[in-house]
């Protein structure tokens, strides 16, 4: 059976815990490999690998940095279809949606070719009498990104091509339960001219976790996952005096008006509830119709399409999506549409005992959709991370507003609509971090930035773009006067222009 280490100064290397978990082959539910599970020591080997190599890294001026960035675009287009393929292998998604997962994290990594104009600082000639000012950026030195299984090549690749293109070195902790791809872009990055010890890969679970978060010379911290773990990582890097960036869970509202185009719409809600099994941040999980002959209109296409999806292996290159990444992952979809029935909801589609003939023990799900979900429900409350698609019914626009707004999660929100002023109404008061209209999955491009609202987000600044060159550097101001024409004397006053 394949053993996945880790990857630690520049080389795979093997886990030393004794502990290790089970990667499984969502499409069958076998074990498939067993991944290390690090120790305190073992990420503490990751750090004094950093802390040696990154001094000269960030020496190494920002036009060759970025050069080791575009030799890894290249060998990442060459080892394209392998990845995606492991991807599949591990995640559950369909091929084709594995490669769009990379693909968007090799848009940021785009992004991060221009790092050399982005840490330009300023200059001001003549501040004072004789008096030069000037910024620089300059890289944190050690920072470490913790991502989720859901994305894992693209927000891997979010974390560590921004912060490793300013001059930082980059700890690496990946979820245990698909940690191939990550592996994977760490050996690409060494292939392409990176120096040993700048991106390190540590595999674990919580005791890593929380000693990357215990350790002091680590400066930065990124997450993405649940609401409830990015609160205690930001909490707990703070009290190490970590900056902190971590991104929570999510409940992403569609909102239907009257007079949206009704197909659109519903290929909009399809794509974006369902793919991924729905195991997406930025999955839509609410439907808003706006006004009840909406609602009946929406219903009447919704249950039919729903009822239609193809769910296949990660193989089938017809497949509308995949299983879920693990058997516990399943359960906990299938309870909460449990939950939802006992609430009180109508749940129109039943997906729940889907089989896959030929992968019966695969993690499968068919396709769930509820009708007349209320706001006090469960199901409407809380993030399911699943195949599974809530209606709830607004009578008018104002409500409608108010159902993301006054939600607990902001991360994304979508409204459909041909009447420009109500879209422009609706992105400008809306709660949300991310608005799409007309666009069911509002992920900016990677030049502009990613980030949600309230328990979608904690910390000041967002994931890559411009954000992500101020999260990586620390910004040092000279104030410079020359001895020349200076006139002689204390001065005991504050100084002024």
């Amino acid at each position: 059976m394949r053993a996945i280490g880790h990857f630690i100064g520049g080389k795979e290397v093997k886990g030393t815990s004794g502990r290790t978990a089970d990667v499984y082959q969502p499409m069958t539910g076998d074990v498939q490999a067993k991944v290390a599970l690090a120790s305190k020591d073992e990420v503490r080997a990751a750090v004094e690998n950093a802390k040696a190599a990154q001094p000269a890294w960030a020496a190494t001026n920002p036009q060759r940095r970025v050069r080791v960035l575009m030799k890894f675009l290249e060998l990442v287009a060459r080892d394209n279809e392998e990845m995606a393929e492991l991807l599949a292998r591990e995640h559950g998604k369909t091929i084709p949606d594995a490669r769009g997962d990379i693909m968007r994290g090799v848009e940021v990594v785009e992004f991060a070719l221009g790092i050399p104009h982005l840490m330009k600082g300023e200059y001001t000639e003549g501040a004072g009498p004789g008096i030069d000012l000037y910024s620089m950026r300059q890289p944190l030195g050690i920072v470490a990104g913790i991502t989720p299984f859901n994305f894992p090549a693209m927000i891997p690749m979010w974390k560590f091509a921004p912060a490793i293109a300013c001059g930082n070195a980059f700890i690496l902790k990946p979820s245990e339960r698909d940690p191939g791809v990550p592996m994977k872009l760490a050996a690409l990055m060494l292939e392409a001219g990176l120096p040993p010890g700048i991106l390190n890969v540590v595999n674990g679970d919580k005791e890593a976790v929380d000693a990357i978060l215990d350790d002091r010379d680590i400066a930065a911290v990124g997450f993405v996952g649940s609401s409830s773990i990015a609160q205690y990582i930001y909490e707990r890097s703070a009290a190490t005096g970590k900056r902190c960036q971590c991104f929570g869970g999510a409940k992403n509202h569609l909102i239907v008006m009257p007079d949206a185009d009704m197909n659109q719409a519903v290929d909009a809600l399809m794509g974006a509830a369902y793919g991924a099994a729905g195991e997406r941040c930025m999955a839509v999980s609410v439907a808003v119709p706006v006004g009840k002959t909406t609602a009946d209109r929406l219903m009447e296409k919704l249950i039919p399409r729903v009822e239609s999806l193809k769910i296949g292996p990660s193989t089938d290159p017809n497949a509308d999506y995949g299983p879920l990444v693990t058997k516990e992952a399943l359960q906990r979809v299938r309870n909460y549409v449990d939950v939802g029935i006992k609430e009180g909801a109508t749940l129109a589609v039943d997906g729940r005992d889907f089989k896959m003939q030929g992968y019966e023990n695969g993690f499968y799900m068919g396709g769930c959709l509820f009708d007349n979900v209320t706001k006090d429900m469960r199901i409407y409350k809380e993030e399911i991370f699943g195949p599974v698609l809530s209606v709830v019914r607004a009578h008018d626009f104002d409500e409608a507003l108010s159902l993301p707004s006054d939600h607990e999660y902001g991360n994304g929100v979508a409204i459909f609509t041909r009447d420009g002023d109500s879209a422009r109404e609706f992105a400008a008061k809306v709660n949300v971090g991310m608005v799409g209209i007309n666009v069911p999955i509002p992920v900016p491009v990677a030049y502009f930035s990613f980030g949600g609202w309230k328990r979608s987000g904690f910390g000041d600044l967002n994931q890559y773009g411009t954000d992500s060159v101020r999260f990586y550097t620390k910004t040092k101001t000279v104030t410079s006067r020359w001895p020349s024409g200076v006139k002689e004397g204390a001065s005991f006053t504050m100084p002024t222009s």
